[in-house]
């Protein structure tokens, strides 16, 4: 019977069902309630009533679901998945549960690039700027995300292997650096470029297109299929380097995966969304507390109850002060902040972080 046991493999061997069943739930109940929630009042049970029974749909309800909420929600689910996993990997690369992808410059990199683009963008060439257009901005945060992770990687690098504290110290002055950067940027900015620079800070789903839900699912789908493949590594990696690399796990190769996974999902988030801050840190520090450290479940969790978490905190930004609507930044603040001083709190009853 023994053999038989550990022969299972290790998804059958560990399974979460009701963990997991509660979050796909979840994330059903959210995708529901957003599609269904807004300041037009439209009857999601009517409206796929109709839809079923062949009944003709008014335009004003079509447009509504299919052309507002719809490409909101889908932009959701994809931005909040990707920072909770990109998160969930962070903590186990750096074996630091205060990890998020900000703590190596992404997020710093992703801002500076923004900024960047919304204050100088009138020292470009038009033929460029036309070619961008509405792109200008989520392309330029793209291409800082990337360009702090090719900088990191090249101070982190030494004969072919990175180290994870030089990787974090560089992360934190480049993020710092960025900071400055930013800073002067936004000194320089006139009274419109300023309003742009805040909102954009504050995050939002609102301009959530299908060609940057094509774009924006090129780069993050992919990062999400790949990063389950990361699991056995970061478990093998909580026990040391050293222990890792004798178990027979290629340390350095799963380094490089996981900063450039990380760059793809949070690089990405931001350029389509903007600043969201609380997510990549407190899902998974929530599913540890829910279905322990197993990185082989807490990846998939994590993308499932990140992705749940933006759209409710989409959902009440939209209806808060409707027909208005608040920054989603400012709702992940405001609930993430409390989750994660209560996290700590608790971790102190137990012994510490």
């Amino acid at each position: 019977m023994a053999m038989t046991s550990l022969a299972l493999p290790d998804a059958m061997r560990r399974p979460c069902p009701p963990l997991r069943l509660g979050l796909i739930a979840l994330l059903v109940i959210a995708a529901a309630l957003s599609l269904g929630t807004g300041a037009a009042g439209v009857s999601l049970p009517q409206v796929l009533g109709q839809w079923l029974t062949g009944e003709e749909i008014s335009t004003r309800d079509r447009v509504v679901l299919l052309d507002i909420r719809l490409p909101r929600l889908a932009m959701g689910l994809m931005v909040g998945a990707a920072l909770a996993v990109a998160g969930a990997v962070m903590q186990g690369l750096f074996r630091n549960p205060l990890a998020d992808p900000g703590i190596i410059g992404v997020g710093a990199g992703a801002g500076l690039g923004a900024v960047a683009m919304i204050v100088l963008s009138g020292f470009l060439p038009a033929t460029i700027a036309a070619f961008f257009g509405t792109w200008l901005v989520p392309v330029a945060a793209f291409g800082g995300a990337w360009t702090a992770t090719l900088l990191l990687y090249r101070v982190a690098s030494r004969g072919g292997q990175v180290s994870i504290a030089t990787l974090l110290l560089a992360g934190i002055a480049l993020a710092a650096l960025a900071g400055a950067l930013t800073g002067i940027l936004t000194y320089l900015a006139d009274d419109a470029q300023l309003r742009d620079l805040t909102f954009w800070g504050m995050g939002s789903l609102a301009g959530a297109s299908d060609m940057k839900l094509l774009v924006g699912g090129l780069l993050i789908g992919p990062a999400l299929l790949l990063t389950p493949r990361l699991a056995r590594g970061l478990n093998a990696l909580a026990l040391g380097e050293a222990t890792a690399a004798h178990m027979g796990h290629d340390i350095e190769r799963l380094k490089h995966r996981a900063v450039i996974g990380v760059a793809a999902l949070a690089g990405a988030a931001v350029a389509m969304a903007g600043g969201i801050g609380f997510v990549g840190i407190v899902v998974p520090h929530l599913l540890r507390f829910a279905g322990g450290p197993d990185h082989k479940t807490l990846l998939v969790d994590a993308a499932l109850l990140g992705a749940a978490l933006l759209v409710l905190a989409d959902l009440i930004a939209r209806l808060v002060v409707a027909p208005a609507e608040l920054p989603i930044g400012i709702v992940t603040a405001i609930l993430g902040a409390p989750v994660f001083l209560w996290i700590l709190i608790r971790r102190q009853g137990l012994g510490g972080v």
